[in-house]
């Protein structure tokens, strides 16, 4: 079926229609579930957009979601589109600064958030903030209105609803991680969207409706946004909200996905879990909850090799795919026929090439509607002939795979003239189970270096595997056997590039990254300009000269 024109809305009451009494949302519910129908869901959605309506909210309005994955944030989704308006989300660990920015660039009208602890950060933010008229809280809090109180308004007229949006709407607004500055508001239409879905669909090659999926990574994020709503609203997707990522290893037990998508790190810590094990083949799909699933994804950063070649080898159908925010979702994945070390083939009708400086260029209908008030930057993401400008460096192989070099920002410049790419020597050494992150430092440096994160919970249980008495993270940081461990890793990593690609020293932090902060996004990618701040004396120290031997006494 030709979706060119379609609606998020369109989708989703087809979907309703053909599945009116399957289940669509699941939530944990003590020892069992909560569960909301395909017909529920829609009627808790109209009546949602009935309330926003009460409240003053229009067509074109922009409501702020600060929630966790739980089926209340589905509902406030749809019913915002319903009305004609245009949610987006805020990360969950926003500072009630970062708040203050994203609400007033927005000009939201109303935010729904998830309990009192985060109606307090957007609280400590309101002052700045003369367009936000109402805030609505899920879980019982004072000060704002009860999400419960919605559900309770008489629904609006949805097929009316569904009728009036247009495919030129904005969906949503996701707002870039921040990397370089203050977050950019991509502008993203509901055609955006639906046309990318039906393509990825296509390339994933199942059949999804009542199928398991799982939500559990940031709605603020394209990519979950995708995965867990977009296409579930499209395909009829049985979807379980897990709050807490933190506890996704346990979700994927109970609940056995069809299709599961995760970023990298996520995969890492799966991947060393089996190995922790030694388990192969079917039981060590078993053992993480992935025995029933038919297609899987990674992306959001580049996967170590080692990692993605482990996952395939136990029978895990894991397939890379790229894209980007800009681009609405992914526009190259491959599951069946996926080659390790590539991010796999543009997906049906979306134009891929390389520029004459090495960049990968993207057109479509796909192509977002530009940055809200930023017109100037728009213009430097998509030129007049609409080709959307990544900003990575890629190459194309015969066969039309595409991998993905490095950004073109991020390339490292040696002080020698010599350019390299750190993501690949990252993802190198993370392939690793003890590192958690790594960051290669060296522009405009003689050589490379490396700060390398120790994964606190990967070393205790090799050190206890090794008879290496109960150590704090601090003291296997400074391990010999560890210490030992990871130089072995690094010389591996150097061993597959040229000299003045290679990592001349290292050091090993004991200190977590957390996701959402200076130094990481919320999808774990590096804020190298963080980093680089954080760690300065650090990486001064690995540049400081070795001091010479002491010389023999007379």
């Amino acid at each position: 079926m030709s979706i060119e024109g379609d609606t998020i809305t369109a989708a989703f009451g087809r979907t309703v229609q053909a599945r009116p009494d399957a289940v669509a949302l699941r939530s944990r519910d003590g020892d069992g579930w909560r569960t909301w129908t395909w017909a529920q869901y829609a009627d808790g959605a109209a009546r949602v957009a009935a309330a926003l309506a009460a409240l003053g909210v229009r067509r074109g309005d922009r409501v702020a979601l600060m929630l966790r994955n739980r089926p209340e944030f589905h509902l406030a989704d749809v019913g915002a589109l319903l009305l004609g308006a245009t949610p987006f989300s805020i990360y969950n660990s926003s500072a009630p600064e970062q708040i203050a920015y994203l609400l007033g660039h927005s000009e939201a009208k109303v935010a729904i958030v998830d309990d009192a602890e985060f109606l307090g950060r957007l609280e400590r933010a309101r002052a700045q903030l003369p367009d936000l008229a109402h805030v609505i809280a899920v879980e019982p809090a004072a000060g704002a209105v009860a999400f419960g109180a919605l559900l309770e308004a008489g629904p609006v007229d949805a097929r009316a609803a569904i009728a009036a949006a247009r495919p030129d709407d904005v969906a949503t607004l996701v707002y870039t991680s921040g990397t370089t500055g203050p977050p950019k508001g991509a502008a993203i239409t509901h055609e955006n969207f639906t046309w990318m879905i039906e393509r990825f669909r296509r390339r994933l090659g199942i059949d999804l409706a009542g199928r398991a999926v799982i939500s559990y990574l940031p709605m603020a994020h394209v990519l979950e946004r995708d995965v867990s709503h977009y296409l579930h609203v499209a395909a009829g997707a049985q979807v379980t909200t897990c709050p807490d990522p933190a506890q996704i290893g346990a979700y994927l037990t109970d609940v056995r996905p069809a299709f599961f998508a995760a970023v990298p790190r996520v995969w890492e810590k799966l991947c060393s879990a089996v190995q922790s094990q030694g388990m192969t083949g079917a039981a060590a799909r078993e053992l993480i909850g992935l025995d029933a699933c038919e297609a899987a994804f990674t992306g959001g950063a580049p996967i170590p090799p080692a990692v993605h070649r482990f996952m395939r080898d136990i029978g895990v159908p894991l397939g890379e795919g790229y894209g980007l925010t800009e681009s609405s979702f992914v526009v190259t994945y491959d599951v069946a026929e996926a080659r390790v070390g590539s991010v796999g083939r543009a997906l049906d009708d979306v134009e891929l090439r390389i520029s004459d400086d090495g960049e990968v260029l993207a057109r479509g209908p796909f192509v977002f509607a530009g940055y809200v008030k930023d017109p100037l930057r728009t213009a430097e993401a998509v030129g007049e002939d609409g080709w959307l400008h990544t900003g990575d460096i890629g190459e194309i192989d015969d066969a039309g795979y595409l991998r993905i070099v490095d950004r073109r920002k991020e390339l490292i410049i040696t002080a020698g003239g010599k350019n390299v790419s750190p993501a690949n020597l990252e993802a190198a050494v993370k392939s690793h189970p003890l590192v958690g992150q790594a960051c290669v430092v060296g522009d405009r440096r003689p050589f490379l270096v490396a700060l390398l994160v120790l994964d606190a919970e990967m070393a205790a249980r090799w050190a206890a595997e090794r008879g290496i008495e109960p150590l704090t993270t601090a003291e296997l940081a400074a391990h010999p056997r560890v210490l030992a461990e990871i130089a072995a890793c690094v010389d591996d990593a150097n061993s597959r590039v040229s000299r003045t690609e290679q990592i001349k020293r290292f050091s090993l932090l004991d200190e977590e990254w957390p996701a959402d902060s200076e130094l990481l996004t919320p999808t774990m990618k590096l804020k190298r300009r963080g980093v680089l701040a954080r760690y300065a004396d650090e990486i001064d120290a690995l540049y400081a000269p070795v001091a010479a031997p002491a010389a023999a006494p007379a």
